[in-house]
C-alpha cells in the first residue's frame, strides 16, 4: 500500500461506512463493530490464503478453501491451530457469511456463533490467551444497533457490505499493510472526533514515531519492546515498522487496564501481521498488578501513560516495598501517578536499553514526593534527556507535553534539555510533527551538544543547584524575537523631529504675523 491513491480510496471507503452508521450511536461506539468485523475479514482472508498457497504449491492449482466442505476442512484443524493460532471453517469465513447475510433472518446469532467458534478454536493451544475475548466488544444483540432484531441485522448487513467493499487489493500487493493502514485511519478518525475520550486510546502516529526513534538511536535490532500503558498498541507497532519486526528478536509486550482497548490492541497486532507467538498483551493495572515480571528487562520501552491519574500510592502499605518503587524511598502522590509509571519503566529497563516516555509538564518542577523522585533519578544519572514538545499535538488536549528519556548506562553525568516547541506545522486546529521536525529533534538528541535557544547539556550538579527542576525553560534560553530598538539612535531621531517641529512653528508664526499686518 505505497500508492497514495490506493490509500485514499481505502480511507474514503471507511469514512463512507462510518458516515452511513452515524446517527443515534456515537462513532466511538461504532468503532468497535467496524474494527472487530474488519479483523474478522482479515483473519478469514489470512487463513484462506495460507491454506490455498500450501495446496497450490503441492500441485492443486484450482484449490479454494472457501469452497470446500466443513467436513473436509476439519481434518486440518489441529495442524492449522498449531501453525496459525486459530481455525475457521469454510462456512464461517467472512466472504461466505457476507454472501448469505441479506437472506439470514438470524444474522446476529450467526455472527455470534462464528465469533465464539473462532475464539474456541484456540482453547488449549499456545494462542489461547491471544484470542480469548477478542470479539467480546462486538455485541450483535445490542440495542445500539437497533430496537428490533430486524433493525440490528439491517445494520450488521451494512457493516459487512461496507467492509467487504473496502479496496484492500490482494495479498501479493502487501494486503496486510493495507489492513494496518485502514485500522490506523479509523482510529485517528474516531479519536479526532471523540475529543478527550479518543485521545485516551490513541497516540498520533508522528508522536509515536518520534518516541520510537529516540529509543532506538544507534540500534538496528533489540531484544524486546514494551509499553506499560499500551492502549491500542500504536507505539509497539511503530517500533515494529521502524526496526522491522524481524529485528525485534523476542517480541512485543504491553499492558492495558481498559478491556475494550486491550482487545483493540490484540486485534491491531494481528492486523499488522504480528504472529500470536510474537506478542504478549495483558489486561490489568500495571502499577498494582504488573503481568510481565518473567519477561523483563526490556531493551526498548515506549509509552504515553495517562497524565496525573489517581492511584493507591501510600494508601497501600505494600507499595513502598515494591522493588519498582522502593529505590526512590518515596511513592508518587496518590493524586498524580505519573512518576509511578516512570519508576516502573525504569525498573524494567535493560542495562543497555532506552525508555522514552511522554510526560505531563508539571512533574518536572512540582515539589514534595515528585521532587524527591527527580532527585533520585538525577543523583543516579538515569535521566538522559528532557524534550519540550509543541502544544496541541494530541487529540482532546492542548497541553504542551514533554518527553523524558531514561537510560541506565550513560556516558556522561549530564542531562540534555531540548526545546522543540518550534518543531511543528499548523494543521487545522492542531499542531503536527513533520518528518523533517522528527529528524531534527532526533539529530539534536543524538548529537548531545549545546545549540543556542534549542538545546543545552547541563551537568547533574547544576540541576541539583536548581532544586532538581527539570523544566526545559530553566536551562534553555528562549530567543527574544521582539524588535530590538537602538535608544541612542532613537533619541537622535526625536531631537531631529523636535528641531524640525520648532522650525515649522516659527514659520507658521511668521505667516500669521504677516496676515495680521
Amino acid at each position: 500500500m505505497n500508492n497514495s491513491r490506493e490509500r485514499e480510496e481505502i480511507h474514503k471507503a471507511i469514512w463512507s461506512i462510518a458516515d452511513d452508521l452515524r446517527g443515534s450511536v456515537d462513532g466511538w461506539d461504532f468503532k468497535q463493530y467496524i474494527l472487530g468485523i474488519m479483523f474478522y475479514r482479515y483473519i478469514s482472508e489470512n487463513i484462506t490464503k495460507y491454506i490455498n498457497d500450501g495446496e497450490r504449491k503441492a500441485g492443486d492449482k484450482e484449490f479454494d478453501y472457501s469452497k470446500i466442505s466443513d467436513e473436509m476442512a476439519e481434518s486440518e484443524r489441529t495442524s492449522l491451530v498449531k501453525e496459525k493460532g486459530f481455525f475457521i471453517l469454510p462456512s464461517e469465513l467472512f466472504c461466505n457469511i457476507c454472501q448469505r447475510a441479506k437472506n439470514d433472518e438470524n444474522l446476529n446469532e450467526t455472527l455470534e456463533k462464528v465469533f465464539n467458534s473462532i475464539e474456541n478454536s484456540a482453547k488449549g493451544a499456545e494462542s489461547e490467551d491471544d484470542f480469548y475475548g477478542l470479539f467480546a466488544d462486538i455485541d450483535v444483540n445490542s440495542n445500539k444497533l437497533g430496537a428490533t432484531v430486524a433493525k440490528r441485522n439491517e445494520k450488521l448487513v451494512k457493516i459487512l457490505d461496507g467492509i467487504a467493499n473496502i479496496p484492500l487489493g490482494n495479498y501479493q500487493d502487501n494486503k496486510i499493510d493495507a489492513f494496518g493502514d485502514a485500522y490506523e485511519f479509523l482510529m485517528s478518525m474516531y479519536a479526532s472526533n471523540a475529543g478527550k475520550s479518543g485521545g485516551e486510546f490513541y497516540t498520533p502516529q508522528e508522536v509515536s514515531e518520534l518516541l520510537t526513534k529516540l529509543a532506538i538511536v544507534g540500534k538496528t535490532s533489540v531484544n524486546k519492546v514494551y509499553d506499560p500503558a499500551c492502549g491500542s498498541g500504536s507505539l509497539l507497532l511503530k517500533a515494529s515498522k521502524i526496526l522491522g519486526k524481524e529485528n525485534v528478536r523476542n517480541g512485543f509486550y504491553g499492558q492495558e487496564i481498559n478491556i475494550t482497548t486491550y482487545n483493540l490492541c490484540r486485534i491491531n497486532m494481528f492486523l499488522h501481521d504480528i504472529g500470536y507467538d510474537k506478542f504478549d498483551i495483558a489486561c490489568e493495572d500495571t502499577l498494582l498488578t504488573p503481568q510481565h515480571w518473567d519477561d523483563e528487562p526490556f531493551e526498548v520501552i515506549v509509552s504515553n501513560p495517562p497524565y496525573s491519574i489517581k492511584w493507591a500510592g501510600d494508601d497501600n502499605a505494600l507499595l513502598i516495598n515494591d522493588p519498582r518503587y522502593s529505590p526512590a524511598g518515596v511513592l508518587a502522590p496518590k493524586s498524580k501517578a505519573d512518576f509511578a509509571f516512570i519508576m516502573h519503566s525504569l525498573s524494567w529497563l535493560a542495562t543497555n536499553g532506552t525508555a522514552s516516555i511522554v510526560c505531563f509538564p508539571g512533574i518536572l518542577y512540582r515539589g514534595g514526593a515528585e521532587q524527591k523522585i527527580r532527585k533520585y533519578l538525577i543523583d543516579n544519572n538515569f535521566v538522559d534527556s528532557i524534550i519540550q514538545l509543541p502544544g496541541n499535538l494530541f487529540f482532546g488536549t492542548s497541553i504542551a507535553t514533554c518527553i523524558m528519556v531514561l537510560k541506565k548506562s550513560k556516558k556522561d553525568n549530564s542531562t540534555l534539555f531540548i526545546d522543540a516547541t518550534n518543531e511543528c506545522v499548523k494543521v487545522t486546529n492542531n499542531n503536527k510533527l513533520t518528518d523533517e521536525n522528527i529528524e531534527n529533534i532526533v539529530k539534536i538528541f543524538a548529537d548531545r551538544q549545546d545549540k543556542e535557544y534549542v538545546s543545552k547539556l547541563v551537568s547533574n550538579k547544576e540541576i541539583e543547584e536548581n532544586d532538581y527542576n527539570l523544566s526545559v525553560s530553566t536551562y534553555v534560553e528562549q530567543e527574544d524575537t521582539r524588535e530590538k530598538i537602538d535608544i541612542v539612535e532613537l533619541n537622535k531621531e526625536i531631537e531631529t523631529i523636535v528641531a524640525r517641529e520648532q522650525v515649522l512653528r516659527d514659520e507658521i508664526s511668521k505667516i500669521i504675523s504677516e496676515i495680521e499686518v
